[in-house]
């Protein structure tokens, strides 16, 4: 079949698959902080495996002086800078009150910055904060810590405070240089902001330096793509998020009404943008990882691939992972493996639980043993574009099922099949969403009657 009608026939809703089970599948009716907690403490207990004690902190910073329309975060927008120390105060509490359920110091492992814009805190604000966790915890030798940076408020100041305190990656949404998209999308950041932001991180230490960039956005071209990626190859970024704009204005309201259907590429052109922007990332030397990534052979996210230890989770593909991922401040998503929980969205609510000594959380998942399972699988197919069910701990009973669904695009060339094994072929690759899709089994139960998910195309 050709390559644009496998792009229609597969271009279908589906998830990105940062969790299994998605979002919208969790059952919050059987959820309770009890069990949240419980789940952790599973992992925390004292025993002879190595790093037992290490976690992951992901922290949202939800302030933003102005919408980019094209964002799905939890956002909040205002140019008061009053509000970022009631809410590292909020943070250091809420870190509190988790080393308290830990019942030991833990382990900082990974420590990621998300927003938001984080670089809308001051740089002394962000170090306070800093400061303020490494009294609640501890840092790993070996750590690794990474913020979102925006290119045009990312001052010197920030990197060096942040360097200091340990920081050797950062990412700079970039999304597309041309000047109408970027009004349509109202993320107004010149070529010579990012250059500045990439270059003095690489003066003050960074060992990785990211860029986003964004492939469907409204008005944008395939010339926007290929210019877009030509000037980021001219700065040779360590790694690079290429992926697909969701267009979720049901989910996101007024944040992604700037523009109509009507002004957003069509499938097969996106599909052109992706396949462009990707064979100028290759031919520059980058390597695909993943889903919609690309690194540079020297960087921690290519070594991970080559050593299979990729991870994906909330905060996209990471080089390791530990057992606990502990998400603070509004909308922030926790993950100890059995089970996840998201915080409440709103500062309001965030602040009057945390002063009624509550965590903040307001909806979660526990695991059942076929999740645990599905999880496994997808999480293979998603990093490392295969899985296998050799053993039976890999093994659930509706295997044969999802492997007859996946019999058609074994005949168009997107995967391949043997006695216990599945691949993704090169060509399935940009389809992986859709190979997830069949092991999906609370998705296949109850197939969603309203929209849910973005294009997997």
């Amino acid at each position: 079949m050709g390559h644009l009608s496998l792009v229609s026939k597969y271009n279908v809703p589906g998830p990105r698959y940062t969790s299994y089970p998605t979002v919208p599948y969790w059952d919050s009716d059987s959820f309770s902080i009890d069990r949240w907690t419980a789940s952790i403490q599973k992992h925390f207990t004292v025993s002879n495996t190595p790093k037992n004690n290490h976690v992951s902190l992901y922290i949202h910073l939800p302030f933003c002086e102005s919408m980019c329309t094209f964002c799905g975060c939890t956002k909040r927008i205002t140019k008061n800078h009053l509000v970022e120390r009631p809410y590292i105060m909020a943070l250091l509490k809420e870190l509190a009150m988790y080393t308290e359920i830990l019942g030991q110091k833990p382990v900082i492992q990974q420590l990621h910055l998300g927003g938001g814009t984080p670089t809308f805190f001051s740089a002394e604000n962000l170090e306070e904060l800093l400061i303020g966790i490494f009294t609640l915890a501890d840092k790993a030798a070996d750590a690794e810590f990474s913020f979102e940076g925006h290119p045009n408020n990312t001052t010197k100041e920030h990197l060096k405070k942040l360097h200091r305190n340990g920081f050797t990656r950062v990412c700079y949404g970039v999304q597309d240089y041309n000047e109408a998209v970027q009004k349509a999308i109202n993320r107004i950041q010149p070529f010579e902001n990012v250059a500045r932001a990439t270059n003095e991180a690489r003066a003050v230490g960074y060992t990785s330096v990211g860029h986003d960039i964004i492939f469907g956005l409204p008005f944008q071209t395939n010339e926007h793509v290929i210019a877009t990626v030509h000037k980021t190859i001219q700065l040779r970024p360590d790694r690079i998020a290429f992926y697909s704009y969701a267009h979720v204005p049901w989910i996101k309201g007024n944040g992604q009404r700037g523009y109509s259907e009507k002004n957003l590429p069509s499938p097969e052109l996106k599909r052109l943008q992706y396949e462009t922007g990707k064979e100028l990332l290759l031919q520059a030397g980058y390597v695909e990882i993943g889903m919609d990534h690309f690194a540079l052979p020297s960087d921690d996210l290519y070594k991970a691939q080559q050593e299979q230890r990729l991870h994906r989770n909330f905060m996209g593909y990471t080089p390791s992972k530990t057992d606990i991922m502990i998400g603070l401040g509004v909308s922030a998503i926790g993950d100890s493996w059995y089970g996840f929980a998201q915080n409440v969205k709103t500062l309001k609510e965030y602040y009057e639980l945390l002063r009624n000594d509550t965590l903040p959380v307001m909806r979660g998942h526990i695991l059942n043993q076929e999740d645990l399972i599905i999880r496994r699988h997808i999480l293979n197919l998603m990093c490392h574009f295969k899985t296998s069910w050799n053993s039976e701990s890999t093994q659930f009973i509706e295997l044969p099922a999802v492997l007859s669904k996946l019999e058609e695009m074994q005949q168009d060339g997107l995967l391949t099949i043997s006695e216990n094994t599945l691949t993704v072929t090169e060509a399935g690759k940009p389809f992986v969403r859709n190979v997830c899709l069949p092991f999906d089994l609370r998705l296949q139960r109850k197939i969603p009657t309203t929209k849910l998910f973005s294009m997997t195309v």
